[in-house]
């Protein structure tokens, strides 16, 4: 089967996911061709040389863990220059390649390239859980209006499509036909991390905005060894600060660093949420201020009992949580997960059922 791929360019989640479902396509005999924006773009093309097509996408601007809506716009407009280019890639992929099926993480000019040639899409993602499932009200409670907004933009990103596959882990209702939900997917390196968790001492800190002094502040107050990734990008080796260490970007280090450490402070993006619950790891999560799929992902966090959401962190609200960690990593070890092999065998039945009845336009 000859398969798009489509990966998102905003942020390094989905192109880490996406690596895992790109080798099981390839090892089941398809040809596959990834399509990509940004980093995503970059970090694919080192996995599979020579199969990455690098279009224009759309990003986002963040100062103070807060999204910047003007200077996001005035990016993007920037950015639209290359978009007429983008449609040149897809004319001669379409031309020497010639699809029978897209899968899309949440990539919009893939999607529609698929819409316009008539082609079957499969979704593939977690953010779909917002439009496509019923969320509880004290999940949502103040943030009515903020779900609305990102509801309609989820369900005009990528509608109608031949099937939604929905990475998660928490699991309310699917309110929609064609949805199916599935724990995240895990690298190989992630699955075998399992192996070598302990409680450490240090905390696992990630940020990766470069703009949050006010983070440094309340943690050098506190006495717990910090091991801090994001806000020195570029440094060569690890940097002490007083109970601070900043520590250079190693996927095998972070790693970890991430199996040994007693908690994790970080955003509410959905990787590394998903790689800590997996590792039995509590969570204290700040969302990105404007991001609701950021802000649901925390609040099922709290909800589930595997950690806190706050809006802004403090050394008061900081060492709260950690005093509550171990009851947190207690029913983390409860929480299950099946190797990926539910959504890969998914995935195969809905590519063969997409290509078998076609586009759904």
């Amino acid at each position: 089967m000859r398969i798009m791929y489509g990966v998102v360019g905003e942020g390094m989640g989905h192109a880490m996911r996406s690596i895992v479902l790109l080798e099981e396509l390839t090892r089941r005999g398809h040809e596959v061709r990834i399509v990509g924006s940004g980093r995503a773009a970059e970090y694919l093309e080192k996995r599979f040389p020579g199969t990455v097509t690098t279009i224009t996408g759309l990003t986002m601007v963040y100062e103070d863990n807060v999204v910047k809506k003007l200077k996001t716009a005035f990016k993007n407009l920037k950015a639209a220059a290359g978009i007429p280019e983008n449609f040149l890639h897809y004319a001669e992929l379409a031309r020497s390649f010639s699809p029978e099926v897209v899968v899309s993480d949440f990539e919009s000019f893939t999607y529609w390239f698929a819409r316009g040639q008539r082609i079957p899409v499969v979704s593939v993602d977690n953010m779909q859980i917002i439009a496509r499932c019923r969320h509880d009200k004290e999940v949502l409670a103040g943030e009515r209006g903020a779900y609305l907004l990102a509801k309609s933009i989820v369900k005009a990103k990528l509608p109608r499509c031949n099937a939604y596959l929905i990475t998660t882990f928490f699991y309310p209702p699917p309110k929609k036909k064609r949805t199916t939900l599935h724990p995240p997917v895990l690298r190989k390196v992630i699955l075998d991390a399992k192996a070598r968790v302990k409680t450490g001492d240090h905390v696992l800190v990630y940020q990766s905005g470069t703009s949050h002094d006010t983070l440094i502040d309340e943690l050098k107050r506190i006495e717990v060894p910090f091991k801090v990734y994001g806000l020195r990008r570029g440094i060569q080796a690890e940097e002490q600060d007083g109970n601070l260490i900043h520590c250079p970007f190693s996927e095998d280090k972070f790693i970890d660093d991430l199996a040994t450490c007693k908690a994790v402070i970080a955003g509410g993006g959905f990787t590394l949420m998903g790689e800590a619950v997996y590792l039995g790891k509590p969570m204290l999560s700040v969302p990105l201020g404007g991001q609701f799929e950021q802000t649901l992902n925390a609040c099922y966090l709290a909800k589930l009992g595997y950690g806190e959401r706050v809006d802004h962190l403090s050394q008061k609200k900081v060492e709260k949580f950690l005093a509550r960690a171990p009851r947190y990593a207690e029913t983390l070890s409860s929480f299950e997960h099946d190797g990926n092999t539910g959504l890969l065998e998914q995935l195969g039945r809905s590519l063969d059922q997409a290509v078998a009845e076609g586009s759904r336009g």
